[in-house]
Protein backbone atom coordinates (compact mmCIF):
# COMPACT_ATOMS: atom_id res chain seq x y z
CA UNK A 1 0.00 0.00 0.00
CA UNK A 2 1.59 3.41 -1.20
CA UNK A 3 2.22 5.52 2.20
CA UNK A 4 1.28 8.92 2.28
CA UNK A 5 -2.12 9.30 1.78
CA UNK A 6 -3.10 11.71 4.40
CA UNK A 7 0.10 14.34 3.30
CA UNK A 8 -1.81 14.77 -0.11
CA UNK A 9 -4.78 16.06 1.64
CA UNK A 10 -3.57 17.96 4.57
CA UNK A 11 -4.05 21.47 3.59
CA UNK A 12 -7.65 21.07 2.61
CA UNK A 13 -9.67 23.37 4.59
CA UNK A 14 -12.35 20.28 5.63
CA UNK A 15 -9.20 18.27 7.30
CA UNK A 16 -7.71 21.74 9.17
CA UNK A 17 -11.20 22.59 10.74
CA UNK A 18 -11.79 19.06 11.93
CA UNK A 19 -8.00 18.59 13.64
CA UNK A 20 -7.60 16.99 16.36
CA UNK A 21 -11.13 15.18 16.42
CA UNK A 22 -11.08 11.77 17.19
CA UNK A 23 -12.88 9.12 14.61
CA UNK A 24 -12.90 11.34 11.85
CA UNK A 25 -12.13 9.03 8.38
CA UNK A 26 -11.90 10.83 4.53
CA UNK A 27 -13.53 8.17 2.78
CA UNK A 28 -14.60 7.34 -0.48
CA UNK A 29 -13.45 8.89 -3.39
CA UNK A 30 -10.75 10.67 -2.20
CA UNK A 31 -9.18 7.98 -1.08
CA UNK A 32 -9.44 6.07 -3.98
CA UNK A 33 -8.54 9.09 -6.39
CA UNK A 34 -5.22 9.89 -4.43
CA UNK A 35 -4.04 6.62 -4.87
CA UNK A 36 -4.64 6.54 -8.46
CA UNK A 37 -2.61 9.77 -8.45
CA UNK A 38 -5.42 12.28 -9.01
CA UNK A 39 -6.70 14.74 -7.90
CA UNK A 40 -9.81 14.49 -5.79
CA UNK A 41 -13.02 16.02 -6.87
CA UNK A 42 -14.07 16.95 -2.90
CA UNK A 43 -13.93 15.27 0.74
CA UNK A 44 -16.19 13.01 2.12
CA UNK A 45 -15.85 12.86 6.24
CA UNK A 46 -17.25 10.15 8.31
CA UNK A 47 -17.26 10.52 12.28
CA UNK A 48 -17.41 7.48 14.16
CA UNK A 49 -19.78 8.89 16.73
CA UNK A 50 -21.46 12.08 16.76
CA UNK A 51 -21.01 14.12 13.49
CA UNK A 52 -23.02 17.10 14.25
CA UNK A 53 -20.89 17.53 16.78
CA UNK A 54 -17.63 17.06 15.38
CA UNK A 55 -19.54 19.75 12.62
CA UNK A 56 -20.13 22.42 15.30
CA UNK A 57 -16.37 23.09 16.70
CA UNK A 58 -15.33 22.92 12.97
CA UNK A 59 -17.24 25.24 11.73
CA UNK A 60 -16.13 27.08 14.94
CA UNK A 61 -12.69 26.55 14.17
CA UNK A 62 -13.64 27.87 10.48
CA UNK A 63 -15.29 30.85 11.19
CA UNK A 64 -17.73 29.29 9.16
CA UNK A 65 -21.43 28.39 8.72
CA UNK A 66 -23.54 25.40 9.70
CA UNK A 67 -26.12 23.41 8.33
CA UNK A 68 -27.66 20.70 10.34
CA UNK A 69 -29.87 17.47 9.03
CA UNK A 70 -30.24 16.15 12.91
CA UNK A 71 -32.52 12.92 11.31
CA UNK A 72 -29.97 12.06 9.05
CA UNK A 73 -26.68 12.10 11.25
CA UNK A 74 -25.24 14.69 8.39
CA UNK A 75 -24.00 18.41 8.55
CA UNK A 76 -22.46 20.63 6.01
CA UNK A 77 -19.86 23.44 6.74
CA UNK A 78 -19.69 26.38 4.61
CA UNK A 79 -16.32 28.57 5.12
CA UNK A 80 -15.38 31.27 2.71
CA UNK A 81 -15.62 29.37 -0.60
CA UNK A 82 -15.01 26.15 1.09
CA UNK A 83 -17.98 23.57 1.91
CA UNK A 84 -17.59 20.28 3.23
CA UNK A 85 -19.78 17.63 4.75
CA UNK A 86 -19.62 15.34 7.72
CA UNK A 87 -21.92 11.96 8.25
CA UNK A 88 -21.96 9.74 11.33
CA UNK A 89 -20.88 6.33 10.12
CA UNK A 90 -24.15 4.45 9.54
CA UNK A 91 -25.61 0.87 8.66
CA UNK A 92 -28.37 0.41 6.04
CA UNK A 93 -30.81 -1.77 5.20
CA UNK A 94 -32.89 -1.99 2.35
CA UNK A 95 -37.15 -3.47 2.92
CA UNK A 96 -37.55 -3.58 -0.75
CA UNK A 97 -35.24 -3.76 -4.38
CA UNK A 98 -35.25 0.15 -5.09
CA UNK A 99 -36.26 1.45 -2.04
CA UNK A 100 -34.56 4.20 0.11
CA UNK A 101 -32.06 2.48 2.90
CA UNK A 102 -33.03 2.43 6.31
CA UNK A 103 -30.02 3.93 8.68
CA UNK A 104 -29.07 3.38 11.63
CA UNK A 105 -26.24 5.71 13.09
CA UNK A 106 -23.38 4.42 15.75
CA UNK A 107 -21.65 2.06 13.39
CA UNK A 108 -18.08 1.74 13.10
CA UNK A 109 -15.91 2.49 10.13
CA UNK A 110 -15.93 -0.77 8.91
CA UNK A 111 -19.30 -1.26 9.41
CA UNK A 112 -19.89 2.07 7.23
CA UNK A 113 -17.70 0.86 4.30
CA UNK A 114 -19.66 -2.41 3.96
CA UNK A 115 -22.81 -0.91 3.05
CA UNK A 116 -20.75 1.03 0.16
CA UNK A 117 -21.01 0.31 -3.92
CA UNK A 118 -18.02 -0.22 -4.84
CA UNK A 119 -14.91 -2.05 -3.39
CA UNK A 120 -12.51 0.86 -4.30
CA UNK A 121 -14.87 3.09 -3.09
CA UNK A 122 -15.10 1.35 0.81
CA UNK A 123 -11.31 3.07 1.63
CA UNK A 124 -11.15 5.27 4.23
CA UNK A 125 -8.23 6.76 6.18
CA UNK A 126 -8.07 8.06 9.55
CA UNK A 127 -7.42 12.20 10.29
CA UNK A 128 -5.67 11.64 13.39
CA UNK A 129 -3.08 9.14 12.11
CA UNK A 130 -3.55 8.26 8.20
CA UNK A 131 -4.43 4.19 9.50
CA UNK A 132 -5.87 3.02 6.67
CA UNK A 133 -8.91 0.71 6.90
CA UNK A 134 -10.34 -1.15 3.78
CA UNK A 135 -12.38 -3.90 2.79
CA UNK A 136 -11.25 -7.02 1.42
CA UNK A 137 -10.06 -7.07 -2.30
CA UNK A 138 -10.18 -2.90 -1.99
CA UNK A 139 -6.73 -2.31 -2.90
CA UNK A 140 -6.33 -5.32 -5.54
CA UNK A 141 -9.41 -3.92 -7.23
CA UNK A 142 -7.77 -0.79 -7.77
CA UNK A 143 -4.87 -1.75 -8.98
CA UNK A 144 -6.32 -3.88 -11.29
CA UNK A 145 -8.75 -1.34 -12.36
CA UNK A 146 -11.81 -3.50 -11.84
CA UNK A 147 -15.39 -2.50 -10.03
CA UNK A 148 -16.64 -5.17 -8.00
CA UNK A 149 -20.13 -5.19 -5.67
CA UNK A 150 -19.43 -5.56 -2.13
CA UNK A 151 -22.31 -8.58 -2.06
CA UNK A 152 -24.70 -10.12 -4.50
CA UNK A 153 -27.56 -8.18 -3.34
CA UNK A 154 -25.81 -5.20 -4.37
CA UNK A 155 -27.98 -3.73 -7.29
CA UNK A 156 -31.10 -5.32 -5.85
CA UNK A 157 -30.62 -3.39 -3.11
CA UNK A 158 -30.01 -0.03 -4.95
CA UNK A 159 -30.40 -0.36 -8.84
CA UNK A 160 -29.07 3.02 -9.19
CA UNK A 161 -25.99 1.31 -8.69
CA UNK A 162 -26.20 -0.10 -12.38
CA UNK A 163 -25.78 3.86 -13.58
CA UNK A 164 -22.84 4.74 -11.06
CA UNK A 165 -21.01 1.56 -12.85
CA UNK A 166 -21.00 3.17 -16.14
CA UNK A 167 -20.01 6.85 -14.34
CA UNK A 168 -17.08 5.41 -13.04
CA UNK A 169 -15.75 2.46 -15.53
CA UNK A 170 -16.23 5.87 -17.88
CA UNK A 171 -14.45 7.95 -15.22
CA UNK A 172 -11.44 6.11 -14.29
CA UNK A 173 -11.46 4.13 -17.14
CA UNK A 174 -12.17 0.50 -14.77
CA UNK A 175 -14.12 -2.32 -16.16
CA UNK A 176 -16.43 -4.47 -13.98
CA UNK A 177 -15.12 -7.75 -12.52
CA UNK A 178 -17.13 -10.76 -14.23
CA UNK A 179 -19.23 -11.69 -11.17
CA UNK A 180 -20.22 -7.90 -10.94
CA UNK A 181 -20.79 -7.69 -14.57
CA UNK A 182 -22.90 -10.59 -14.70
CA UNK A 183 -25.15 -9.78 -11.53
CA UNK A 184 -25.54 -5.90 -13.21
CA UNK A 185 -26.97 -7.51 -16.92
CA UNK A 186 -29.80 -9.32 -14.21
CA UNK A 187 -30.67 -6.76 -12.25
CA UNK A 188 -34.16 -4.76 -12.80
CA UNK A 189 -34.50 -0.64 -11.88
CA UNK A 190 -38.23 -0.89 -12.05
CA UNK A 191 -38.62 -0.20 -8.88
CA UNK A 192 -36.42 2.76 -8.51
CA UNK A 193 -38.65 5.91 -8.18
CA UNK A 194 -38.43 8.67 -11.03
CA UNK A 195 -36.55 11.28 -9.40
CA UNK A 196 -33.76 8.90 -8.06
CA UNK A 197 -33.69 7.71 -11.79
CA UNK A 198 -33.19 10.96 -13.24
CA UNK A 199 -30.86 12.27 -10.54
CA UNK A 200 -28.36 9.61 -10.94
CA UNK A 201 -28.99 10.06 -14.79
CA UNK A 202 -27.91 13.65 -14.87
CA UNK A 203 -25.07 12.43 -13.36
CA UNK A 204 -23.74 10.33 -15.39
CA UNK A 205 -24.39 12.48 -18.66
CA UNK A 206 -22.44 15.49 -16.37
CA UNK A 207 -19.10 13.18 -16.31
CA UNK A 208 -16.58 14.46 -18.34
CA UNK A 209 -16.98 11.65 -21.21
CA UNK A 210 -20.60 11.14 -21.39
CA UNK A 211 -20.28 9.13 -24.98
CA UNK A 212 -17.84 6.38 -22.49
CA UNK A 213 -20.61 6.71 -19.93
CA UNK A 214 -23.28 6.15 -21.91
CA UNK A 215 -21.80 3.27 -23.60
CA UNK A 216 -20.68 1.70 -20.47
CA UNK A 217 -24.30 1.93 -19.06
CA UNK A 218 -25.13 0.02 -22.56
CA UNK A 219 -22.31 -2.66 -21.92
CA UNK A 220 -23.76 -3.13 -18.49
CA UNK A 221 -27.44 -2.51 -18.45
CA UNK A 222 -28.63 -3.82 -21.79
CA UNK A 223 -31.79 -3.10 -20.55
CA UNK A 224 -31.58 0.73 -20.15
CA UNK A 225 -30.36 1.69 -23.78
CA UNK A 226 -31.11 -1.03 -26.37
CA UNK A 227 -29.27 -0.49 -29.71
CA UNK A 228 -27.11 2.09 -28.53
CA UNK A 229 -24.60 3.85 -31.50
CA UNK A 230 -21.35 4.83 -29.28
CA UNK A 231 -19.67 6.49 -31.94
CA UNK A 232 -23.28 7.86 -33.10
CA UNK A 233 -22.67 9.59 -29.29
CA UNK A 234 -19.25 10.58 -29.91
CA UNK A 235 -19.83 11.99 -33.44
CA UNK A 236 -22.89 14.73 -32.02
CA UNK A 237 -20.15 15.71 -29.24
CA UNK A 238 -17.26 16.35 -31.43
CA UNK A 239 -20.24 18.27 -33.63
CA UNK A 240 -20.86 20.23 -30.63
CA UNK A 241 -20.63 24.38 -30.21
CA UNK A 242 -19.33 25.43 -26.76
CA UNK A 243 -22.43 26.83 -26.14
CA UNK A 244 -24.28 23.62 -26.32
CA UNK A 245 -25.72 21.13 -23.67
CA UNK A 246 -23.40 18.34 -23.87
CA UNK A 247 -25.33 16.39 -21.64
CA UNK A 248 -28.60 16.88 -23.61
CA UNK A 249 -26.77 15.80 -26.83
CA UNK A 250 -25.17 12.93 -25.79
CA UNK A 251 -29.01 11.67 -23.99
CA UNK A 252 -30.59 12.94 -27.20
CA UNK A 253 -28.17 10.57 -29.74
CA UNK A 254 -28.80 7.74 -27.52
CA UNK A 255 -32.40 8.17 -26.34
CA UNK A 256 -35.67 9.17 -27.69
CA UNK A 257 -38.02 9.80 -24.45
CA UNK A 258 -40.85 11.18 -24.38
CA UNK A 259 -42.01 14.28 -22.92
CA UNK A 260 -44.23 12.08 -20.23
CA UNK A 261 -41.05 10.14 -19.34
CA UNK A 262 -38.54 13.07 -18.81
CA UNK A 263 -41.37 14.99 -16.73
CA UNK A 264 -41.05 11.24 -14.25
CA UNK A 265 -37.72 11.42 -14.27
CA UNK A 266 -37.79 14.86 -12.80
CA UNK A 267 -36.17 16.59 -15.61
CA UNK A 268 -36.33 20.59 -15.59
CA UNK A 269 -39.00 22.12 -18.07
CA UNK A 270 -35.85 23.93 -20.17
CA UNK A 271 -34.28 20.71 -20.44
CA UNK A 272 -37.35 19.08 -21.64
CA UNK A 273 -38.09 21.59 -24.16
CA UNK A 274 -34.45 21.32 -25.59
CA UNK A 275 -34.57 17.73 -25.59
CA UNK A 276 -38.28 17.81 -27.81
CA UNK A 277 -36.42 19.96 -29.94
CA UNK A 278 -34.14 17.79 -30.54
CA UNK A 279 -36.58 15.68 -30.85
CA UNK A 280 -37.27 17.26 -34.29
CA UNK A 281 -34.06 17.09 -35.75
CA UNK A 282 -34.89 14.29 -38.52
CA UNK A 283 -37.53 16.67 -39.97
CA UNK A 284 -35.15 19.52 -39.23
CA UNK A 285 -32.65 17.47 -41.62
CA UNK A 286 -35.68 17.17 -44.19
CA UNK A 287 -36.49 21.06 -44.18
CA UNK A 288 -32.58 21.78 -44.68
CA UNK A 289 -32.13 19.47 -47.40
CA UNK A 290 -34.52 21.71 -49.16
CA UNK A 291 -32.91 24.99 -47.98
CA UNK A 292 -30.77 26.36 -50.82
CA UNK A 293 -29.61 29.75 -49.51
CA UNK A 294 -28.12 30.77 -45.77
CA UNK A 295 -31.45 32.72 -45.66
CA UNK A 296 -33.64 29.74 -45.77
CA UNK A 297 -31.48 27.63 -43.36
CA UNK A 298 -31.94 30.56 -41.35
CA UNK A 299 -35.61 30.06 -41.74
CA UNK A 300 -36.03 26.27 -40.60
CA UNK A 301 -33.47 26.94 -37.83
CA UNK A 302 -33.77 30.10 -36.03
CA UNK A 303 -36.21 29.67 -33.70
CA UNK A 304 -34.56 26.17 -32.83
CA UNK A 305 -31.91 25.31 -29.44
CA UNK A 306 -28.02 24.75 -31.33
CA UNK A 307 -28.55 21.20 -30.06
CA UNK A 308 -31.48 20.63 -32.41
CA UNK A 309 -29.42 21.78 -35.31
CA UNK A 310 -26.30 19.94 -34.40
CA UNK A 311 -28.55 16.63 -33.91
CA UNK A 312 -29.99 17.65 -37.63
CA UNK A 313 -26.60 17.43 -38.94
CA UNK A 314 -25.12 17.73 -42.50
CA UNK A 315 -23.15 21.03 -44.21
CA UNK A 316 -26.01 23.68 -43.88
CA UNK A 317 -26.63 22.73 -39.78
CA UNK A 318 -22.45 22.56 -39.45
CA UNK A 319 -22.51 26.18 -41.43
CA UNK A 320 -25.59 27.68 -39.15
CA UNK A 321 -23.54 26.53 -35.71
CA UNK A 322 -20.35 27.94 -36.72
CA UNK A 323 -21.40 30.97 -38.63
CA UNK A 324 -24.49 32.06 -40.11
CA UNK A 325 -26.39 32.05 -36.20
CA UNK A 326 -23.90 34.78 -35.21
CA UNK A 327 -24.85 37.30 -37.89
CA UNK A 328 -26.53 40.40 -36.48
CA UNK A 329 -27.63 43.68 -39.74
CA UNK A 330 -26.24 46.73 -38.74
CA UNK A 331 -29.71 48.31 -38.22
CA UNK A 332 -31.93 48.45 -35.41
CA UNK A 333 -35.07 48.30 -34.71
CA UNK A 334 -34.62 52.52 -33.59
CA UNK A 335 -33.17 52.88 -37.23
CA UNK A 336 -36.80 51.50 -38.67
CA UNK A 337 -38.98 53.84 -36.45
CA UNK A 338 -37.41 56.47 -37.53
CA UNK A 339 -37.65 55.60 -41.38
CA UNK A 340 -41.14 55.56 -39.81
CA UNK A 341 -41.84 51.88 -39.37
CA UNK A 342 -43.87 50.79 -37.08
CA UNK A 343 -45.45 47.58 -35.31
CA UNK A 344 -45.12 44.37 -37.04
CA UNK A 345 -43.44 46.48 -39.76
CA UNK A 346 -40.35 46.74 -37.80
CA UNK A 347 -39.86 42.93 -37.13
CA UNK A 348 -40.67 41.95 -40.58
CA UNK A 349 -37.73 44.85 -41.76
CA UNK A 350 -35.24 43.26 -39.99
CA UNK A 351 -35.76 39.81 -40.55
CA UNK A 352 -35.92 40.98 -44.06
CA UNK A 353 -32.47 42.86 -43.40
CA UNK A 354 -30.85 39.96 -41.81
CA UNK A 355 -31.95 37.72 -44.42
CA UNK A 356 -30.31 39.68 -47.04
CA UNK A 357 -26.91 39.81 -45.34
CA UNK A 358 -27.15 36.31 -44.67
CA UNK A 359 -27.36 36.01 -48.69
CA UNK A 360 -24.49 38.30 -49.79
CA UNK A 361 -27.71 40.86 -50.74
CA UNK A 362 -27.31 43.39 -48.46
CA UNK A 363 -23.65 43.63 -46.91
CA UNK A 364 -23.39 47.31 -45.20
CA UNK A 365 -25.93 49.29 -43.27
CA UNK A 366 -27.29 51.18 -46.22
CA UNK A 367 -28.57 48.14 -48.39
CA UNK A 368 -29.80 46.43 -45.36
CA UNK A 369 -32.00 49.22 -44.34
CA UNK A 370 -33.04 49.60 -47.88
CA UNK A 371 -34.05 45.41 -47.98
CA UNK A 372 -35.99 46.51 -45.03
CA UNK A 373 -37.91 49.03 -45.98
CA UNK A 374 -38.42 47.41 -49.31
CA UNK A 375 -40.14 44.10 -47.26
CA UNK A 376 -42.43 46.59 -45.35
CA UNK A 377 -43.82 48.58 -48.42
CA UNK A 378 -44.77 44.87 -49.78
CA UNK A 379 -45.94 44.26 -46.94
CA UNK A 380 -50.18 43.46 -47.26
CA UNK A 381 -51.82 45.81 -44.88
CA UNK A 382 -53.37 44.67 -41.75
CA UNK A 383 -57.10 43.62 -41.53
Amino acid sequence: MPPGILERLRDAPALRAVAGEPGVWVVGGAVRDVLLGREPRELDLVVEGDALAVARRAAERADGDLTVHERFGTATVRAGDDEFDLTSARRERYAAPGALPEVELGATIAEDLARRDFTVNAMAVAVDDGRLEQVASAWPDLQAKLLRVLHDRSFADDPTRLIRLARYAARLGFTAEPHTAELAARADMAGVSGDRMGAELRLLLAEPRPAAALEALARYAPRFLPGLDPAGVAATLEAAPDDARRDLLALAAAWTPDDATLERLAFPAVDRRILAAAARAPGLRAALDHAETPSAVRRVLRREPVEAAVLAGGEQAARWIAEWRHARPEITGSDLLAAGLEGPAVGAGLEAAAEAQLDGRAPDRETQLAAALDAARRRPPRG
